[in-house]
């Protein structure tokens, strides 16, 4: 195995990395008014946050680099806290398009984005700190 060849199946990390975004999702809504998980069964509640969890990761992958290089004076001008703001409105996205889809995820708003979005990325940034590096390949 050479140095850059690193274990672990990328379905595997992929797998990873949408439980550790449903996981954060899960705790934003606890932590946060304002952020609503609906479902009469945990089942339907896991399989929800495992959607939206999806949902988060195409809009993270598609929508948030096209929006970093169009505001990236933003970015420089206001030295990255615009990311902030990007952020917040991308969750407040993310739950939007939840709903629409007949999800039972809402986000009521930019501050409930913005607060989920934070800890979202705390807790996913927690979450990855505590799973071995031969399984989570980033």
């Amino acid at each position: 195995m050479t140095y850059t060849e690193r274990p672990g199946s990328p379905v595997l990390a992929f797998a990873i990395r949408v439980v550790v975004v449903a996981i954060a999702l899960w705790i934003a809504t606890i932590l946060v008014d304002g952020i609503s998980l609906g479902g009469s069964t945990t089942a339907a509640r896991v399989g929800t946050l495992v959607v939206v969890a999806l949902i988060f990761g195409i809009v993270n992958a598609v929508i948030k680099p096209v929006i970093k290089v169009l505001s990236c004076p933003l970015y420089v001008l206001t030295l990255g806290l615009f990311g902030l703001i990007v952020n917040a409105l991308l969750f407040w996205l993310v739950g939007t398009l939840s709903s629409n889809l007949g999800l039972r995820f809402t986000v009521d708003g930019f501050w409930p984005g913005f607060w989920g979005a934070v800890i979202v990325a705390v807790v996913g940034f927690v979450l990855h700190l505590l799973i071995p590096d031969s399984l989570d390949r980033r």
